[in-house]
């Protein structure tokens, strides 16, 4: 050794840095990776991408090799500043202590900080340029790895720890957080749209359906010029029929199916023949299994009923996919606009507004798991119905209800937080 020129031992040493800094740079990268992205690349034909894949399907072998080079090169290193250090100053307890605290320096520098604050940083990259060189590593080291990996089973058994292999499945939670992590590269309706497809599962037939007390609905007991006035002034295309009480739906009517017997005699035999039989759902089915029951019978409408058969509201397709996309569809005329923003920032709210589109609207967070209604959230903090003109606050949001009747809430002012 004091035959070598110093500059080779310092050629030797700053190489073996550079050994040092690739083999903490793969582990950084490896563990690091995006397995989606890597996913992806190999589907598209990229080796290095395979080459990841491979290595990463078998971790225990690859973090062997890895350590393996690291402290084989991180140990030469040491040696070799050693000798170094005696060469320049003699050998010495201060010599020694030099060599170490110099060594230490460069391998935290050089070999661990910067390489893998690079492979953090650039994780995809670095992972499949260095599945290269590792994969040929490993298949030259493999009886070594294989024996020192023995060992470590051995440890991991009497320390009891199970293994469990790295899985890419995720969860619902995992998806949304994905979803809205992915925010510079999504736009924003279609993020939307997406996180609204997750609360189809949670979300049930009750939250989206039109109550009982707004459907526009024919009474075949009334007299014919009754139903044929009512006929000629709907805003709705199918509207549910009924004999002898709300609870008793007999079926839904296609207003264009029947308008070209209203300038004829209209007789409610052939008004009979054109009722379509109801279709009936429980109120607790989940948005996206009731979407499924749709689509399998070909139909587009549904009433709901509670869990003793009668009647609650009406569901259509279009009210479920409203929960996806946006609503997309028309009121009747008179029908008032749900929330109405006033100059003063407050929300002019109606009643049957449902909570879900409230904490939408004002990214609030009233819970889903009580009442379904403004009104019904507002009856449940008064145990009553309350007087026009009362105030109250609600999680740091004052509510003011300005129409009431004997039956609940009609409108309520919203004023958010300052």
């Amino acid at each position: 050794m004091d035959d070598i020129p110093l500059s080779v031992l310092f050629g030797a040493l700053g190489l073996f840095l550079l050994g040092s800094a690739f083999f903490s740079m793969s582990e950084t990268g490896m563990m690091a990776v995006n397995r989606y992205k890597l996913k992806n690349l190999a589907n598209q034909g990229h080796t290095g991408a395979k080459l990841a894949q491979k290595l990463l399907a078998q971790t225990d072998k690859l973090l062997g090799v890895i350590l393996l080079g690291n402290n084989l090169i991180n140990s030469a290193s040491a040696s070799l500043a050693t000798v170094i250090t005696f060469r320049l100053f003699g050998q010495s307890e201060a010599a020694l202590g030099i060599a170490t605290v110099v060594v230490t320096f460069a391998i935290l520098v050089v070999s661990e900080a910067t390489p893998k604050v690079i492979a953090a940083t650039h994780p995809d990259r670095v992972a499949v340029i260095t599945s290269y060189p590792l994969t040929l590593l490993l298949k030259l080291c493999y009886p070594i790895v294989w024996f020192v990996n023995l060992f470590v089973k051995a440890a991991i058994r009497l320390l009891r720890v199970q293994p469990h292999p790295e899985t890419t499945q995720l969860t619902p939670e995992e998806l949304r957080v994905l979803v809205l992590e992915s925010s510079q590269m999504i736009a924003k309706k279609h993020q939307s749209m997406l996180l609204n497809l997750f609360e189809l599962e949670s979300c049930t037939v009750e939250d989206v359906m039109v109550p009982r007390s707004q459907l526009e609905m024919i009474d075949l007991d009334a007299p014919l010029e009754t139903i044929r006035a009512q006929l000629m002034t709907c805003h709705h295309t199918r509207l549910p029929v009924y004999r002898g009480g709300f609870d008793n739906v007999v079926g839904f009517l296609h207003a264009r199916k029947v308008l070209h017997l209203l300038g004829e005699e209209l007789t409610l035999e052939r008004l009979e023949g054109i009722v379509r039989p109801a279709y009936f759902i429980p109120s607790s089915t989940p948005l996206f299994t009731q979407l499924q029951h749709f689509q399998e019978n070909h139909l587009r409408i549904a009433i709901v009923v509670d869990e003793y058969g009668e009647m609650m509201g009406l569901t259509t397709v279009e009210d479920i996919l409203e929960q996806v996309v946006g609503e997309f569809t028309t009121q009747a005329p008179e029908q008032t606009r749900l929330a109405v923003i006033e100059p003063s920032g407050a929300f002019s709210v109606d009643g049957t507004m449902l909570l879900r589109d409230l904490n939408k609207l004002l990214d609030a967070h009233f819970p889903l798991d009580g009442p379904k209604t403004v009104n019904g959230l507002i009856v449940e903090h008064f145990q009553d119905i309350p007087e026009p003109g009362t105030c109250f606050r609600l999680q740091r949001y004052v509510f003011e209800v300005l129409q009431s009747q004997d039956r609940g809430v009609k409108r309520v002012r919203i004023t958010p937080p300052t």
